[in-house]
Order: C-alpha cells, then sequence, then structure tokens
C-alpha cells in the first residue's frame, strides 16, 4: 500500500538510528524534571498577549503540574496586542508602576486559576520564565508557594527583599540547553 510505504519512509527517515523499519530508538537521556517544567512555562508564554514581556508560569508539587498562568489583560478586557500598550503610551520603563499595566502577571494568573479550580498551592514550586516582581513574590508567599525556578531577571530590586522567604533557583535557558540535571 502507498500509504503504508510512505509512513514507513517517514519513520525511517526520522528514526534512522531504529535496528528495524517499526522500531522506534531508544531514548539514552531523559530531559531533567526542572527543563522539563521550565519548557512547559516557556510554552505557556507563547500565550502571552503583552507586547513587551511574554511570561510564563506553572505552578508544580510532587512532579505534577497544578496550573499554568501566563501575563495578559484580565479576562474580558481588551489585550495590549489588540489596542495599545498603555506603559508604552505613558512611556513607563520596565519593572515600575505595575498599577499602570492593564497585564495580570503570570504568576498572579497561576495563583487566580489555583483559586478558581480549588486548588491549593501550598508547597508547591513556581516555574517562571522571569523572576517574579515583588507584588507576585508577595502573593506567592502568602498563598504557601515554597519555591520559585526561573530563567530570566526582572527589574525589581524590591522583590528580592520578600524573596528570602522562599527557596529561589535561576536555571537560565543556556543553562538547561548545556546541561541536564
Amino acid at each position: 500500500m502507498e500509504i503504508g510505504w510512505s509512513v514507513t519512509n517517514m519513520i525511517q527517515r526520522e528514526y534512522s538510528t531504529a535496528t528495524t523499519k517499526w522500531e522506534l530508538p531508544r531514548v539514552k537521556t531523559r530531559t531533567s524534571w526542572h527543563n522539563y517544567f521550565m519548557g512547559i512555562a516557556e510554552a505557556v508564554s507563547e500565550r502571552s498577549t503583552c507586547i513587551r514581556r511574554q511570561i510564563g508560569a506553572v505552578a508544580v508539587r510532587d512532579k505534577r503540574i497544578l496550573c499554568t498562568g501566563y501575563n495578559g489583560s484580565p479576562t474580558g478586557i481588551a489585550h495590549c496586542i489588540d489596542t495599545e500598550c498603555m506603559r508604552d503610551k505613558l512611556n513607563i520603563p520596565s519593572g515600575e508602576q505595575a498599577e499602570s499595566c492593564m497585564a495580570v502577571h503570570a504568576e498572579m494568573n497561576v495563583i487566580c486559576q489555583a483559586a478558581r479550580e480549588g486548588i491549593s498551592l501550598k508547597d508547591s514550586i513556581i516555574y517562571c520564565t522571569t523572576y517574579p516582581c515583588s507584588i507576585c513574590t508577595k502573593l506567592m508567599i502568602n498563598v504557601g508557594i515554597s519555591a520559585i525556578i526561573y530563567d530570566s531577571d526582572y527589574p525589581d530590586d524590591l522583590s528580592s527583599v520578600f524573596a528570602c522567604k522562599l527557596e529561589i533557583l535561576h536555571i537560565s535557558k543556556a543553562a538547561r540547553l548545556s546541561k541536564n540535571d
């Protein structure tokens, strides 16, 4: 059959290390849990509707995803990608005057989604593509999140004052790509 031949050839081309035409190659190493969850946070960030930054966050407990969030306007409010960025219009630098932003931060959306679904975040870990701002950090402390694992820095010096109550781990994308532990 022509279809079977096409699929077989496709599999053989794509998985040239297979020993038979139907055997897929064996995975020699698995990605680490940190890489796995940070990769999911990166994928979640692709849903962001913010013009300036695309942030994704994932809440995890016992290696299980509790909920995800990305930065964007509240439900039912026009998104900046559809209208304009108020912060750009007012020439407000990143990390300042958070109240002038239309978007709900990714970490806030994780907390809101968990609350909406009745999911406790106590003793969970937040994987976030960017270091949380001071407001998000305070919220995470109050809901019982125990650790933040992040990729990129964010210009909010006050956040580190509150972050002393949480375990913080910085894992850059470059480090994740070069090492899989």
